[in-house]
């Protein structure tokens, strides 16, 4: 006993002897940023993505970092060595890609797929070439040219898509179009890294097409492995772990998900990027999607974040003010070259020009994933270092001014919309006399006739929607309808939501039924809410977010013609419509337990918060 009593503190003083606070200095850096600075931004309406690249500047090598040999006392609160963090900034790649495969499911591409696969991959292959050949005439070799001009060609999903949440336009006819064009950008980086691979391997060594051919196959063997694996464990594993109820298990099975295609990616010779972009596309499949997305959303935030941190310590304030012509010519060419290419496909898709216009100046600028193929095609020296350091620093200048010109691109498409004309009957607001209603949100078809239902039983209701022609049709019927946004919480308010007895949600936008639960459900939590789904996977995803039921177009349907059918095969209606209720009984279970499994699954705070 003794022995293990002085073998124990020897080995206390050895660990304690062993421990070298300046190993942790860059990491306390980063979470002081992420902690600290970054949230005093967002107080002062600085984007994050800025704020954190702003950041890796003043902290870094290039900035006050390279001060420390003279003031040491600097050396507490910058980063000397920017590559410290490039595995942490690998990591944020690969959440970044795990969240857009998420995002991605078949579903959404094939509700878009005219603006995703037309809009978005024309911008892509338009706006690669042209910048490319300009590239290859200024003279960069065409291996050089052809990455410039793919990395330049993408733009900034993580600021974008911010910048549209925040404003609410993402539903608006701009933030559709470039919400495709980002998807079909998102698409394009997995072909563009796999090409930087190949072209960094063959270096100009042995024949490219037997090195393209042989990194197919090995490419291909890597993605059909973890895409049997993924499908043949994943749902079992989630399945397992949400039964538990454990938020840590939860949120260790997507770590490891994540983490662990990665590896087997880059085992392969890939990116960890792609690895964990396919682990997005097969969890997308799942029911476990949102739950996945709500626990993985402080990671990914926190090691997005030291991306563009480290993004930031590479930017050499010296070298920018050796090119800074350069730069801003570049930067120039580059908003204006794919504002053009932009704006004549969007007018070639029939958007109206203030959409055009609008679409065009907010896709425009440069985007993060530059940062990632440029950087790798210069250490895979395709790509020259002093024109890599020049094209990102002009990356950096647009995405810096992406918030101006997103405000002066609404700006000149509001200019360019023309003034919308309410009828005299649109423009009457909703009653402010507090009597308990009920909300109907759309006058429709389906609108009207749950309008005439609640009349034969005498329920007190009115109908809102953002079609003024329908309101009209309505008031002149005789009908309390009323002209609004449904999706805007103070529309709601003005409506009477506070005091209204149930919220009927009729509309087909899946989108926009989407945004008026959530924001019904923020402002009353308690209120009764029944949606109209598109099928089963939106009725679950209504489940997820707070509506008390939810009727799937497509099983109705099912149940209506199942109803006719065996009246018209002579079953009596009575053992009919009870078969029918059983049935419809029994999907609406089958939803239900599924939206509240994966709600189980959400970290506590999520779920307090939806309460």
């Amino acid at each position: 006993m003794p022995d293990r009593r002085i073998f124990f503190e020897s080995q206390g003083q050895g660990l304690a002897g062993t421990v070298d606070p300046s190993a942790y200095r860059d990491v306390v850096v980063v979470l002081a940023t992420a902690g600290v600075i970054v949230p005093l931004a967002k107080s002062l309406k600085v984007n994050s993505v800025i704020a954190f690249v702003a950041c890796g500047a003043l902290l870094g090598p290039y900035g006050l970092g390279g001060l420390v040999s003279k003031v040491p006392l600097l050396g507490t609160v910058t980063v000397s060595n920017a590559a410290a963090l490039a595995g942490p900034a690998e990591l944020g790649v690969a959440f970044l890609l795990f969240v857009i495969g998420l995002e991605l499911s078949f579903e959404r591409l094939m509700t878009m797929k005219r603006l995703v696969f037309g809009l978005g991959l024309g911008q892509v292959v338009l706006s690669a070439a042209a910048i490319g050949l300009i590239a290859y005439a200024i003279g960069q070799p065409a291996t050089a040219a052809l990455m410039i001009g793919s990395a330049l060609a993408l733009s900034s999903t993580a600021m974008i898509v911010e910048l549209l949440a925040a404003k609410r336009r993402m539903t608006t006819s701009a933030g559709r179009a470039s919400f495709a064009i980002l998807l079909c950008q998102d698409l394009a980086v997995i072909p563009l890294l796999f090409m930087v691979n190949v072209l960094g391997a063959q270096n100009g060594s042995g024949s490219l097409l037997a090195g393209l051919a042989q990194a197919f196959i090995q490419a291909a063997a890597a993605i059909a492995t973890i895409v049997v694996i993924g499908r043949l464990a994943l749902r079992p594993l989630f399945r397992l772990v949400a039964s538990t109820d454990s938020t840590e298990s939860f949120m260790a099975a997507t770590l490891l998900t994540a983490l662990g295609t990665g590896l087997i990616a880059a085992a392969a010779g890939l990116s960890m990027g792609l690895g964990a972009f396919i682990a997005g596309l097969l969890l997308a499949e799942t029911e476990f999607r949102r739950a996945v997305e709500v626990t993985i959303d402080p990671f990914k935030s926190l090691l997005i974040g030291v991306f563009f941190l480290t993004v930031g310590m590479g930017v050499n304030p010296a070298e920018v003010a050796a090119h800074p012509v350069a730069i801003l010519a570049i930067a120039v060419g580059l908003v204006a070259i794919k504002s053009l290419i932009i704006f004549a496909l969007a007018k070639r898709f029939r958007l109206a020009s203030a959409t055009a216009l609008e679409t065009a100046l907010m896709v425009s600028p440069g985007g993060e994933f530059a940062f990632v193929l440029l950087n790798g095609a210069s250490d895979a020296e395709l790509v020259g270092h002093g024109a890599t350091s020049i094209a990102l620093a002009a990356v950096s200048l647009t995405m810096v001014t992406l918030p101006f010109q997103a405000r002066f691109a609404r700006h000149l498409a509001q200019k360019l919309t023309a003034p919308v004309i309410l009828p005299d009957e649109a423009k009457i607001l909703p009653p402010h006399d507090h009597a308990p209603r009920a909300i109907i949100v759309g006058g429709g078809r389906v609108g009207r006739l749950v309008a005439s239902m609640l009349d034969e039983h005498g329920k007190s209701h009115i109908v809102i929607d953002s079609d003024a022609s329908l309101i009209t049709a309505q008031r002149r019927a005789g009908r309390p309808a009323f002209y609004g946004d449904a999706t805007q919480a103070e529309f709601l308010k003005l409506c009477g939501l506070e005091d209204a007895t149930a919220l009927i949600v009729t509309i087909d936008n899946s989108r926009a039924v989407d945004a008026t639960v959530q924001a019904a459900r923020t402002l009353r939590p308690d209120i009764v809410i029944v949606a109209r789904a598109r099928d089963a996977a939106h009725a679950r995803h209504l489940y997820e977010i707070g509506v008390n039921d939810a009727v799937p177009e497509t099983i109705e349907a099912s149940l209506q013609l199942s109803e006719a059918a065996l009246v018209g095969l002579g079953v009596p209606m009575g053992l009919v419509i009870a078969s029918v209720h059983e049935r419809r009984d029994g999907f609406r279970a089958e939803l239900k337990p599924a939206g509240a499994a994966a709600a189980r699954a959400l970290p506590r705070h999520a779920r307090s918060r939806r309460l």
